[in-house]
């Protein structure tokens, strides 16, 4: 937690409004007098329904007390102030925003108003967490390292018609950081032949964003070329070694090491007129992206998700990537040990209960996790990510399945690939629910 949620408050709330400058611009009417009541109502509506840190929480929700404002200027300057900076017109436009109460129609992607309960409750009801589109007024879902296509495009081929005959717009957009010139990443570059089928699809709405990090989003967001918020972010077999080791639990020089040891040693080199990363292992010499290296961790992949998706979906989980994802989910501190590397040897000391209830999962079988264990609280404002960024400071509900792929749900390339691959351990399927 930030030692002074207040200030974390008004960042995240002015880099909001400078970030969608349609709803900014389209705020100034939620200003009028005969749509202020109504503005405050759900402005305070949505306070309430939030889950924020108790002094922003308690302060914002000062605004609201009796005698109820009837104008701008009816409310606690220095109390706006205090959680915006901003004099108290932009200071309401700014709430407005950061709230989402802007009406859909000036927003270029539109945003389910299914609440995290709703979404909670449906998604307990179904076995494939994608018939959410089904189920909701908005179906759009964020792919986030989208590598050929194969996912999206199954995506598309299993929710389209029926969403084109219902007349309900269907959008996906996909992010890869993968430079669609470069030489290097082979199979995992966009497929030509399925970025023009969806491209040119008329049951969807489809962007794909190539040579694009996925946590610096903030120059789609300001051309509004990405949705504020997705029914559902996904990402398909996290990649390794990037978020299979934790930065906040394990030190530079350790997750350093372990890299050299398990996968060889690598330095930066260059490919033709390309930047790369030679790895040698097994005594051949690797290329790779220059990135493939750089080591985010499982929570900043989780705080993403939760800003980005109603509804979050991890398919084709490798072990590593697992166990260190899972840590950050439950808890106890006990599963957070420092600089100490998840091994097949410790993992069931360090998870005890938990891993052998996991470990034993039947492939095809899911567990609720919060019948295993506690789940973690208010933690997806780590780093440089916020638990006020339009998303959650920690997950309500997650299930845990055992595998690569599920009867009717669609999967990527590298999720179906596991069944060949039969040294490996059965991959993890993970559905959250940010609160």
């Amino acid at each position: 937690m930030s030692p002074d949620p207040l200030a974390d408050f008004r960042r995240v709330v002015s880099v909001r409004a400078r970030q969608f400058p349609g709803q900014w611009e389209a705020s100034k009417k939620l200003m009028e007098g005969a749509i202020f009541p109504s503005t405050l109502a759900r402005l305070c509506a949505a306070v309430q329904n939030k889950d924020l840190p108790v002094s922003v929480k308690e302060t914002l929700l000062r605004l609201f007390e009796q005698p109820v404002p009837r104008r701008v200027q009816d409310l606690d300057r220095e109390c706006l102030k205090s959680v915006t900076g901003l004099p108290p017109a932009k200071a309401l436009r700014a709430l407005a925003v950061f709230f989402e109460l802007v009406p859909a129609a000036t927003m270029r992607w539109p945003v389910t108003h299914l609440s995290s309960g709703e979404v909670e409750e449906a998604v307990r009801r179904q076995d494939n967490p994608f018939d959410l589109l089904h189920r909701t007024d908005v179906a759009s879902v964020l792919e986030i390292g989208a590598g050929d296509l194969s996912f999206a495009e199954e995506l598309a081929d299993q929710y389209g018609p029926d969403l084109t005959q219902q007349h309900r717009p269907f959008i996906i957009h996909c992010l890869d950081r993968l430079d669609p010139r470069s030489q290097l990443g082979g199979p995992l570059h966009a497929n030509p032949e399925k970025l023009q089928k969806l491209q040119r699809s008329a049951e969807v709405s489809f962007s794909f964003f190539g040579d694009q990090d996925m946590f610096t989003l903030g120059g789609l967001d300001k051309q509004e070329l990405l949705a504020p918020r997705y029914t559902i972010a996904t990402c398909w077999a996290p990649a390794t070694p990037t978020f299979a080791y934790e930065p906040t639990r394990l030190s530079e020089a350790l997750i350093r090491n372990e890299l050299e040891r398990t996968k060889g040693a690598f330095y930066q080199t260059r490919f033709g007129k390309e930047q790369a990363l030679e790895v040698q292992h097994a005594g051949r010499a690797l290329l790779f992206p220059p990135w493939k290296f750089e080591i985010v961790g499982p929570l900043a992949l989780l705080s993403l998700l939760a800003r980005r998706g109603f509804l979050c979906v991890l398919g084709g989980v490798d072990a590593q990537v697992f166990w260190e994802l899972l840590a950050q989910l439950l808890e106890e501190p006990r599963y957070r040990p420092l600089d100490q590397p998840f091994t097949p040897v410790n993992l069931p000391t360090i998870f005890g209960e938990v891993y052998h209830v996991l470990a034993g999962l039947p492939i095809g079988e899911s567990i609720d996790l919060a019948g295993v264990a506690a789940l973690r609280r208010h933690y997806l404002g780590s780093g440089s990510s916020s638990a006020m960024d339009g998303g959650a400071g920690h997950f309500r509900y997650v299930r845990i399945s055992r595998g690569a792929t599920f009867p009717g749900i669609p999967a990527s390339s590298t999720a179906r690939k596991f069944t060949s691959m039969t040294e490996e351990v059965p991959p993890w399927f993970v559905t959250l629910v940010p609160a």
